[in-house]
């Protein structure tokens, strides 16, 4: 029996890690093209690589794997590395949280994901829930954070910052968020995303922004 080098030990669990994340990726690819109710546990496993057999030794059924799913994106957008230093001046943060939000949400797989979320929240309300809480609430929130911070030193003058936050966030989607996701444009280019949160940016500054 051959020795196992140090560079291809797996430590336990990290194959039955690898094979669920194999599986979720094909899942994933499925979702986004065919939608939860046009997916198919055989087609799932066709595009995974999988037998169907394996399939089901890790998701019971499609609505658990389509939860898991949305869990994984949710970690991952929770994760996201948005800069919220207080340090840094609000016209710099919102301008550069702007682009890069914009960015996440209009890319080919968050798009999809959006769609196929929406499309099952209404039989599936705490998917939904669980979607929104921990990817836009979330963000939200942490914006709201940075502008109370902002109140404090004065460079703001908000009353309700969480109402602030998610202006800000809407009006970085205008005119690029709606058409993309009902698939009647493409995915924004940068141009156009600078161009929509620099007008967002100094519109929130106009109205928030201490006067001198």
């Amino acid at each position: 029996m051959l020795a196992t080098g140090p560079a291809t030990l797996l430590h336990p669990g990290d194959e039955d890690s690898a094979k669920r994340h194999q599986i979720m990726d094909g899942a994933r690819r499925v979702f986004m093209d065919m939608g939860f109710d046009g997916a198919s546990m055989n087609e799932i496993a066709r595009v995974a690589g999988v037998s169907k057999g394996t399939l089901y030794v890790y998701f019971a059924d499609k609505s658990s794997l389509f939860e898991a799913i949305v869990e994984q994106e949710s970690l991952q957008h929770g994760k996201t590395s948005f800069s919220f230093d207080p340090a840094r001046g609000a016209e710099t943060v919102l301008r550069d949280f702007g682009r890069a939000y914009i960015e996440i949400v209009c890319r080919p797989d968050g798009g999809s994901a959006v769609r196929t979320v929406m499309a099952i929240a209404e039989r599936m309300p705490d998917v939904g829930r669980r979607f929104y809480e921990n990817v836009i609430a979330l963000t939200m929130r942490r914006l709201a954070t940075y502008l109370e911070a902002k109140v404090r030193t004065n460079e703001l003058a908000i009353n309700d910052c969480e109402l602030a936050a998610a202006q800000f966030m809407m009006m970085c989607q205008a005119t690029l968020f709606q058409p993309y996701i009902f698939q009647a444009k493409p995915a924004p280019t940068p141009a156009q995303i600078a161009t929509v949160v620099e007008s967002a940016t100094q519109v929130f500054l106009a109205r928030y922004g201490r006067k001198s």
